[in-house]
C-alpha cells in the first residue's frame, strides 16, 4: 500500500498537502557520484514529464540525450541536461571525415552556446564509421575538427565528449571502438574541454579490463554510461560486469562528472532504477 492510500485519514487540506509533499520528497543520495539517466531506463509508455518526476524523486541529478526542447520540463524538476545531443554529427557520419566538417561545425557551435546558457556541462559527438579509412587518418581528422572549436568550448565551459561505441555487436564499422583511439585524440587536442564519453557496456564488448582502463585514463573521461552485458539490461547477477567494483574504482578516483545509466529494463522500470541508483550511491 502506498503512502497516498492513507491520505483520506488525515485531517484537512493541510494534512493532505503534507502527505503529498512527503510522497514526492527526493530520495537522498550520498553524493560522491552524480547520477544521471537516459529515457530508456523507464521502459515504454511513460511520458517525459513522468520520467523527470520519477527521476527527481529517486535522487537523480542529470538527464542525458535530451535537447533544448525538453529542457524546460527538466528544469521544472531540477534535472541538469547532462549530455546534450544535436551538434556532433551522427554515429556513422561524424568527425573522422573532413567532408563532414563544414556541416557539423555551425551545428556544434550553436549547441555549445545553448549548453552554456542552460548550464549543460557536456555535449556528445562521434568519430563516425571507418568506411575503409585507417585509424590514424580518422584520428587526424577528428583532431583537425576539434582544434577548430575547442577555444569556444573552453570559453563557454562546455565539454565536447566523443563516445566510445562497440563495432562488434551494435555499431558495425564504428571507428572509435578502442580506448586508445579516443585517448590519442584527447592528448593531441590537449584541451580540458575535449574528453570522452566512456560507455562501459561498449568497452566490455570490445576490450574488457574496465577498471584498469579507467584508472589509467580518468583524466580523459568526462562522462560514463552504464549497462549490463550481454543485452544492455539491468546490472544484476545475470550480467558479466561487476559494477560494484567498477563504481568503487570510479569513486576512489574522485571523479566529478556524471555516471549516467543507459540500460533497457527487463523488470519493473522504477524498481530497476531504484536498485541501480542504490548500487551506485557510494559514500
Amino acid at each position: 500500500m502506498t503512502r497516498r492510500s492513507f491520505v483520506p485519514t488525515l485531517v484537512g487540506a493541510s494534512g493532505i498537502a503534507a502527505a503529498l509533499a512527503q510522497e514526492s520528497k527526493p530520495t537522498p543520495r550520498k553524493g560522491k557520484l552524480k547520477q544521471g539517466v537516459t529515457g530508456g531506463v523507464f521502459g515504454r509508455g511513460m511520458s517525459f514529464e513522468d520520467q523527470c518526476r520519477h527521476a527527481a524523486r529517486l535522487g537523480v541529478q542529470g538527464f542525458d540525450l535530451k535537447g533544448p526542447a525538453d529542457w524546460p520540463i527538466m528544469k521544472k524538476y531540477g534535472l541538469v541536461p547532462s549530455m546534450v545531443p544535436g551538434g556532433g554529427g551522427t554515429i556513422p557520419d561524424a568527425l573522422n571525415r573532413i567532408e563532414n566538417h563544414a556541416m557539423i561545425e555551425p551545428l556544434m557551435r550553436d549547441i555549445i552556446n545553448k549548453c552554456a546558457e542552460a548550464g549543460a556541462p557536456n555535449l556528445i559527438t562521434f568519430s563516425g564509421n571507418r568506411k575503409g579509412q585507417p585509424d590514424e587518418q580518422g584520428i587526424d581528422n577528428c583532431v583537425l575538427f576539434l582544434n577548430k572549436v575547442k577555444a569556444q568550448a573552453e570559453d563557454k565551459g562546455v565539454t565536447i565528449c566523443m563516445e566510445y561505441l562497440n563495432s562488434k555487436v551494435n555499431h558495425k564499422d564504428y571507428q572509435f571502438d578502442r580506448t586508445g583511439y579516443g585517448v590519442a585524440i584527447c592528448k593531441r587536442v590537449n584541451s580540458p574541454r575535449v574528453k570522452l564519453l566512456y560507455d562501459m557496456y561498449h568497452v566490455q564488448i570490445m576490450e574488457g579490463d574496465i577498471i584498469r582502463s579507467v584508472r589509467e585514463n580518468i583524466q580523459y573521461i568526462a562522462h560514463f554510461h552504464t549497462a549490463g552485458n550481454p543485452g544492455r539490461h539491468e546490472m544484476d547477477d545475470t550480467q558479466e560486469l561487476n559494477y560494484r567494483g567498477i563504481v568503487k574504482a570510479i569513486a576512489d578516483l574522485n571523479f566529478t562528472g556524471f555516471v549516467s545509466h543507459e540500460y533497457s529494463p527487463l523488470g519493473d522500470p522504477l524498481k530497476s532504477l531504484e536498485t541501480t541508483l542504490a548500487m551506485f550511491d557510494i559514500a
